[in-house]
């Protein structure tokens, strides 16, 4: 059995079902003897894992099914290699909440000086890749980067009539201002492969 927590959030994963199964059983049965329930549409139990796909597709089901942790979807995939995988993806309905605060706030600041703009624009995006910027998410990075540039590029345009801001003058202000994306932190097995000098 494996647990990891954050706050109230938490993911378990069982080798055999049943164990999953009489887990969930115990988890029902504890909250409720504090008159307390596990979220519903957060709680449920899932086939994933190393072997999950091949079992499946055996049975004729489909592929895994994925789920979402601390503002990631979690994946069985397979490396280049064809090995599995577990990789992690930022969550489409967070990176979409993100860019529409992004948006708000640029109508706010749309008559700032463009050197502003940019260094607030850096930070945010900074502070987005310094925690999604885990291996497997590089495309989500990208993109990420990609609608900050739209975003900026449109409100750019709508303060002025005379309209200079083409794609390729945008592209010098971003590769200026907005950092590339690019894998911040280690794969998990490495994380947890430092040893004390002891």
């Amino acid at each position: 059995m494996i647990v990891v927590r954050y706050a109230d959030d938490l993911v378990a994963g069982f080798e055999h079902e049943d164990d999953a199964h009489r887990f969930l059983d115990a988890m029902h049965e504890r909250f409720g003897a504090f008159s307390l329930s596990l979220h519903p549409a957060k709680t449920r139990l899932i086939e994933f894992g190393r072997h999950a796909a091949a079992d499946r597709k055996k049975r004729g089901v489909g592929r895994p099914e994925t789920f979402a942790f601390l503002g990631f979807t979690f994946i069985c995939g397979k490396s280049r290699r064809g090995a599995f995988q577990l990789q992690r993806k930022s969550r489409r309905d967070r990176m979409r909440t993100k860019l529409q605060e992004i948006k708000t706030e640029l109508r706010q600041r749309m008559h700032q000086p463009i050197p502003s703009q940019g260094h607030w624009l850096k930070q945010v995006v900074t502070g987005h890749f310094a925690y999604y910027a885990v291996p497997t998410n590089s495309r989500a990075l990208s993109a990420f980067r990609h609608h900050v540039a739209a975003l900026w590029r449109r409100t750019l345009r709508r303060r002025s009539q005379k309209d200079g801001f083409t794609w390729e003058r945008m592209t010098q202000l971003v590769d200026h201002w907005l950092p590339a994306p690019r894998i911040l932190h280690p794969w998990p097995n490495q994380r947890f492969a430092v040893r004390h000098s002891r």
